[in-house]
């Protein structure tokens, strides 16, 4: 059995910006433990710009990005084990893994931050009526084929989900010479960043149907169309709406969800709203020494703010080793109105504690100016003004736990007009 001070579950953004910050803040045995053949995580995928924005306040690609902390890993004396699968996490620490050229390895760890990020939704989790032809394939699938293998997935498709991979990949297959006839979104708003609504969509005439989904999928051996219809406000079908659309692809991208099957073996507490790992504001979970971060805690619309959250779980996971991190009573973090997650909960009296940095996303329908309400034990003790907020898009919000009184039992935020 080999000793780590901390083992990071994951080689993505999340893992490696969170061993960087692990090993800055003094842990000094620390290893990456990723199953993919390398590092990079879903970047590598992500050919398009956008990335780096916020953190390098630099216009990179997804590779771009992976590789500034590929490169600062490879020079830290981090350890770095690719093609390996881990198959059990206990609450003593103990990580199982597998791989080809070590074989079956048990390795104990001081602390295990946990950074797998998430997966698509596939057609199961829709239950679509239909025929099961070729063609039918989440979005994230059809961006590895052709960024990564070099395949091209179809002439023309339908797309469903107007998250932001839907998005991206309506204009992908656009620029490859596809026709997309249209994205469906069952909300009655997108999902996606509104930058990348206007570049992806609009900039190439690519009709968005909000209230819209895919009712029923035709072919035999290949997809040969789709049926689309409205959807009232209970989501359900409106009889008469139906329109066929012809198509051989259709792209899926209708959320993501953590993978926690490793979390939830050992033990971990899950949190309903995010469906990851509930953490505090340490990002530790339930179980002492286990944190998480990354679209595995909660899915982000911006690989930045992944990076800011992994720097402060590799630090207390770092200080959690020497043994600065003492966990004190809990302040929930509730959404109120038209929040639909909000935060990590609050540890005010913890010895690191300076601040809680909390991302949600906001199910906000419009995008007049929207204040945010902030509410401790029912009292409005802030109020924060931001002059645009959109579904999909996170705000940052910055509480000083110096505000907070420690005995308090509840943090809440809403949106107001």
């Amino acid at each position: 059995m080999r000793y780590y001070d901390v083992i990071c579950i994951g080689g993505g953004p999340a893992g490696l910006a969170a061993a960087l910050s692990a090993r800055k803040n003094g842990a000094e045995r620390i290893c990456i433990l990723e199953r993919d053949f390398e590092t990079g995580g879903i970047l590598q995928q992500c050919i398009h710009n956008g990335f780096g924005l916020q953190f390098f306040k630099e216009d990179l690609t997804g590779p771009e990005y992976a590789q500034r902390f590929i490169d600062r890993v490879s020079g830290s004396g981090i350890e770095v084990k690719t093609d390996t699968m881990v198959l059990e996490i206990t609450k003593d620490k103990k990580i199982y893994t597998l791989n080809s050229r070590e074989g079956y390895r048990i390795l104990q760890a001081g602390a295990v931050i946990l950074a797998m990020g998430c997966r698509e939704r596939t057609r199961g989790a829709l239950a679509i009526p239909g025929t099961r032809p070729a063609g039918v394939l989440t979005a994230g699938a059809a961006q590895r084929l052709v960024n990564i293998d070099g395949y091209m997935v179809g002439k023309k498709a339908v797309v469903l989900g107007s998250g932001d991979i839907g998005l991206i990949m309506a204009r992908r297959l656009t620029l490859e010479g596809a026709e997309v006839a249209a994205v469906a979104e069952i909300m009655p708003y997108s999902g996606g960043l509104t930058r990348n609504i206007a570049q992806c969509l609009d900039d190439f005439d690519i009709p968005l149907l909000l209230r819209h989904t895919v009712s029923a999928i035709y072919g035999k051996n290949r997809l040969e169309s789709v049926d689309i219809c409205k959807v009232d406000a209970e989501r359900r079908p409106v009889p008469g709406t139906v329109k066929n659309y012809p198509c051989d692809t259709l792209l899926l991208s209708v959320g993501l969800l953590p993978e926690i099957e490793l979390a939830y073996a050992a033990g971990i507490q899950l949190d309903p709203r995010t469906r990851g790992p509930r953490v505090n504001e340490s990002m530790e979970t339930s179980v002492p020494g286990i944190f998480a971060c990354g679209n595995l805690a909660h899915v982000h619309d911006l690989v930045d703010y992944v990076t800011e959250e992994s720097n402060n779980a590799g630090r207390y996971a770092a200080e959690y080793v020497k043994g600065n991190v003492q966990r004190a009573k809990e302040i929930r973090c509730v959404p109120g109105k038209g929040i639909k997650s909000y935060g990590p909960a609050v540890d005010p009296s913890g010895k690191l504690s300076r601040k809680d940095h909390a991302l949600f996303p906001g199910e906000i329908t419009y995008t007049m100016m929207p204040y945010l309400s902030l509410r401790i034990d029912n009292k409005v003790v802030k109020k924060l003004k931001r002059p645009y907020a959109a579904p999909g898009e996170m705000q940052n919000i910055h509480i000083p736990c110096s505000a907070i009184d420690p005995e308090a039992d509840e943090i809440r935020l809403d949106t107001e007009t």
